[in-house]
């Protein structure tokens, strides 16, 4: 019996010692975690990070309503005092655009249709909240207009396409620069030379491509590093450059470090991000595109985009070559553009030029029956946030047609007279030269603002990550910038009156990233943009670390919002490293005004080495 009881005592005593042995390895993980673990909380009422959670993965806190959040902000712990830095591997993280992800996820893209390229965002659990570091070397870019012609090497250490193209004079390595002459791969003897024979086929006066202003906006797709585009900008006209993330690495990488007007995307299976008869003009050299494919269903796409009579210049292979593959491939391609009511207008080496019609009056006129048909009445062709390409011709509006064209006054008169499409919008013209003159003074307070500290060559690339009818693009309108203006999703009507004024622009969700590679933009605007995407339930810090990816070291961003937003992002300075200059004022009530607002003016400092390292 007493041995028993002996052995009772026993299991008992290794039974405390177990359970104190589980209490003390449970307190030094969770102290591990919460000094070692760079997530922060997932939802107000977790209280560290979730298990089995990669430490650079994963959004930040869904927020409660800002006014409600900040009346117990002493409760408030999610504010850190640093954010962690991602790996360097990460330096240039696109993240709806990672094919890792695409494998991580066993996603199964088709390839055949380019879906490989197209955006694939990363789940709340997945997306990485630290921040991208620059690479090793990493300087201020060489500002426009030398930047046209020349970059740092080590901003983008890729010297691959240097060695592919140099028989096209794409890019040459020279020291710690990489030079851009401008050649490409049907222009070799520079884009500025081919500019002028395009201009020579269409007997546009004075060989300038702009037509007297009636030229203004171009794409370019399979763009390169956006040579064309670049040399486009003597001719005053701009072009949404395009390429995607493809083999040809880091092609819109170079071209937005040179300063160019570019973005990337691909002709796959989804819209392209652009209102209807967005662009007078498309170009492709040497694109590597398969028109043919799917009835057509590409350059129906292009068709969707251009505008009345607009142009599509097409140097290829097929467009002069006499091979048996090559001319079978111009004859349908010819079939299929004569049945879509396009015509030859110019053919010359190289290159042939179509032109789009400029009135309804041929689909009207042709067999029925005949293909690719036209688009139903209840297709909106300006609804494009990942909505699928459709094998049909959009028609034009009854006011295009009736018109013969889109009824745009050239530029730079276009920039404020006032689109006949506002009246689509449900916008007057008193309301939209309001809207003008309110951005113009809005602007002029903000450059009082900095003028301090920045010089006339400080900015070229900027977003506004709200463009409304494009009031802070016009604005800006003297200043040596481009400006890429973004409508969110709910108000993508009104990016076709940005496209009417001269301007360029594409749709996003800012709960989700861009799509554009880290340290792209001088100058990110945000108005209204946190108020917007706090109502949708996304998080806010999520969009702090997504700026500051997409923001240059040296760069600047304007935060106006409501009085809360600005009390809560002024909080995350310090931890973003925006904490280079500050300045924050409450400007005065004008007619855009809904609430009471304050504008935040940050910017971000360039790391030393010693931090990136940590």
């Amino acid at each position: 019996m007493k041995q028993k009881r002996e052995k009772i005592r026993i299991s008992k005593l290794l039974k405390f010692v177990l359970m104190g042995f589980v209490a003390v390895l449970g307190l030094v993980c969770l102290y591990y975690r919460s000094t070692s673990a760079p997530g922060l909380r997932r939802s107000d009422e977790e209280s560290s990070v979730s298990d089995g959670s990669d430490p650079v993965l994963g959004g930040f806190a869904r927020r409660r309503d800002f006014d409600d959040l900040f009346e117990d902000q002493e409760l408030n712990p999610e504010v850190p005092k640093s954010i962690p830095i991602c790996d360097m591997k990460y330096s240039e993280l696109i993240p709806c655009l990672d094919r890792n992800l695409i494998y991580q996820l066993k996603l199964k893209p088709n390839l055949t249709l380019m879906e490989h390229y197209e955006r694939h965002c990363p789940p709340p659990e997945r997306r990485y909240n630290c921040l991208v570091p620059p690479p090793k070397g990493y300087k201020i870019p060489i500002r426009w207009p030398a930047s046209r012609d020349e970059v740092w090497k080590a901003n983008i250490p890729h010297t691959h396409l240097a060695e592919e193209k140099s028989d096209q004079h794409w890019m040459v390595v020279n020291g710690e620069k990489i030079n851009f002459p401008g050649g490409g791969t049907h222009f070799h003897d520079g884009a500025d030379k081919y500019i002028v024979a395009l201009s020579r086929m269409l007997k546009f006066p004075s060989d300038k491509l702009h037509n007297g202003g009636n030229i203004r906006n171009v794409l370019d797709v399979g763009c390169g590093v956006a040579s064309f585009g670049a040399y486009l900008l003597s001719h005053d006209v701009i072009a949404m450059s395009l390429a995607p993330n493809d083999v040809h690495e880091n092609q819109i990488q170079f071209a937005l470090e040179r300063g160019i007007p570019s973005t990337l995307g691909v002709l796959g299976t989804k819209r392209l991000p652009y209102p209807s008869r967005s662009f007078e003009l498309a170009h492709c050299s040497r694109c590597r595109i398969d028109w043919l494919q799917r009835d057509g269903i590409l350059l129906l796409e292009l068709d969707r985009l251009l505008r009345p009579g607009g142009y599509f210049v097409y140097s290829s292979p097929e467009a002069y070559a006499h091979d048996a593959e090559n001319r079978r491939i111009w004859n349908a391609m010819y079939d299929l553009l004569r049945r879509m009511c396009w015509r030859v207008v110019s053919k010359k080496d190289q290159t042939v030029i179509w032109a789009k019609p400029l009135s309804n009056s041929c689909y009207l006129k042709r067999s029925p029956g005949t293909r690719p048909p036209l688009c139903s009445s209840d297709d909106d062709p300006d609804l494009t946030w990942s909505v699928p390409m459709k094998a049909c011709i959009s028609p034009y509006s009854a006011r295009m047609h009736q018109e013969k064209g889109s009824g745009l006054v050239p530029w730079p008169k276009r920039l404020t007279a006032g689109s006949p499409r506002l009246e689509d919008i449900g916008v007057s013209p008193e309301e939209f030269h309001q809207d003008t003159s309110i951005w113009q003074a809005r602007v002029n307070d903000y450059w009082k603002q900095m003028k301090s500290v920045i010089q006339k060559n400080s900015f070229r690339n900027v977003m506004d990550m709200n463009s409304n009818l494009g009031g802070f693009a016009a604005a800006l309108k003297d200043k040596d910038v481009w400006v890429m203006n973004v409508a969110p999703v709910h108000m993508s009507a009104r990016l076709k009156i940005i496209y009417d004024r001269g301007l360029i622009g594409t749709v996003h969700d800012w709960c989700e990233a861009f799509s554009t590679y880290p340290r792209t933009y001088d100058l990110l605007h945000a108005w209204k943009v946190f108020s917007e995407i706090e109502e949708q339930g996304c998080g806010v810090e999520d969009l702090l670390i997504e700026m500051d990816r997409m923001l240059r070291p040296d760069g600047f961003v304007i935060i106006r919002d409501k009085s809360s937003v600005i009390n809560h992002v002024r909080k995350f300075v310090t931890a973003l490293r925006w904490d280079g200059w500050l300045s924050e004022v409450e400007p005065s009530f004008d007619g855009l005004s809904a609430r009471e607002e304050r504008v935040l003016i940050a910017r971000k400092k360039l790391w030393d080495e010693e931090i990136i390292a940590i």
